[in-house]
């Protein structure tokens, strides 16, 4: 049986995700999607990169720091030549810096987020699932939401009053995402049914990279290394 991983916020970490890839063994029918935010913050964007590149079950779905960054190139026409871009030129949302890199390895960054979509539906044999960077907002569709909404919500208010989204978050979709970091993986069930789960584990920050299998619900971590 194929196999389809969801993979947390990468942010650089491309010793961690080089082991991971080891640890998956990934077989040619199966998938390895990305929840986004490939290379800020972290000490390797363009490791990241290369090993992304190279694997062809790779996917990806767009984060906040590929959104700012595509925002800024799409006055670019299309056979544009992407390299010599630097660490400035491709900082993230709210100026998030990038670790530094050769410039002439710029096109293997921006290479990697042509054409990415914000989203990626599929169906497990017991649910439909949704893979997206940050959220859904509760009693909306993926397609209702906004590119903001999709990379970047957290809180929904009611009542004046903040929640996170996916304590409202009903289904009838699995959604899996990243962006909001923490110490360990975020299910969020209804009965027994998984209706969410956040699997940015916070690599960068001393965590893990976490991967997710949606047809049996597999965790395989890699804890961060010290640097």
């Amino acid at each position: 049986m194929s196999s389809t991983w969801v993979v947390g916020d990468i942010h650089g970490c491309a010793d961690e995700l080089a082991q991971l890839i080891t640890k998956l063994q990934l077989g040619v029918d199966d998938r390895f999607i990305s929840v986004g935010d490939l290379y800020h913050r972290g000490p390797d964007p363009v490791g990241v990169a290369e090993q992304l590149l190279a694997l062809p079950q790779f996917e990806l779905v767009l984060g906040n720091h590929e959104r700012v960054i595509l925002e800024r190139m799409q006055h670019l026409p299309e056979d544009a030549d992407l390299s010599g871009f630097d660490a400035n030129d491709l900082a993230g949302d709210g100026g998030t810096s990038i670790a530094s890199f050769d410039p002439q390895d710029s096109f293997k960054l921006l290479k990697l987020l042509k054409n990415r979509p914000y989203f990626i539906r599929g169906q497990s044999a017991h649910q439909s699932w949704i893979v997206v960077h940050a959220g859904i907002v509760p009693g909306r569709t993926a397609e209702m939401c906004n590119d903001f909404d999709l990379t970047r919500i957290r809180q929904v208010e009611i009542r004046g009053k903040g929640h996170f989204w996916a304590d409202l978050w009903q289904g009838p979709e699995l959604v899996i995402y990243g962006h909001t970091s923490a110490p360990k993986v975020r299910p969020q069930f209804k009965g027994e049914q998984m209706l969410s789960i956040g699997i940015d584990t916070g690599c960068v920050y001393g965590g893990a990279l976490t991967a997710f299998r949606i047809e049996d619900q597999d965790l395989v971590q890699i804890p961060a290394l010290g640097r």
